[in-house]
């Protein structure tokens, strides 16, 4: 059974940084690309950030670029996303997520809220 569990949420003042870590069971994670993706009050979830399977590509939605990194482990079957010059506008609740044959796995979120 695959299993994301998101962590490392919280509150932050604008400027800040936060790192984001997602923990994975029941699947392959080195064969596995994962992505990040949010979603605010009101607003549909958006792609935040991608990583392949070895680490070697990312990619970005442009609000993120240069402050955001996506990274993982695989040895340790870990994602994470490195969140600096937070903006309130970056408050929302971030999931980790993957695809396997075809179905979309999605952890329960951690809570991202930049607020001074």
């Amino acid at each position: 059974q695959v299993q994301l569990v998101e962590s490392g949420g919280g509150l932050v003042q604008p400027g800040g940084s936060l790192r984001l870590s997602c923990t994975t069971s029941g699947l392959t994670f080195s064969s596995t690309a994962m992505s990040w993706f949010r979603q605010a009050p009101g607003k549909e979830r958006e792609l935040v950030a991608s990583i392949s399977s070895t680490g070697g590509v990312t990619n970005y939605a442009d609000s993120m670029k240069g402050r955001f990194t996506i990274s993982r482990d695989n040895a340790k079957s870990t994602l994470w996303l490195q969140m600096n010059s937070l903006e309130p506008e970056d408050t929302a609740l971030y999931y980790c997520n993957t695809v396997i044959l075809w179905r979309r796995y999605w952890g329960q979120g951690t809570q991202v809220t930049v607020s001074s």
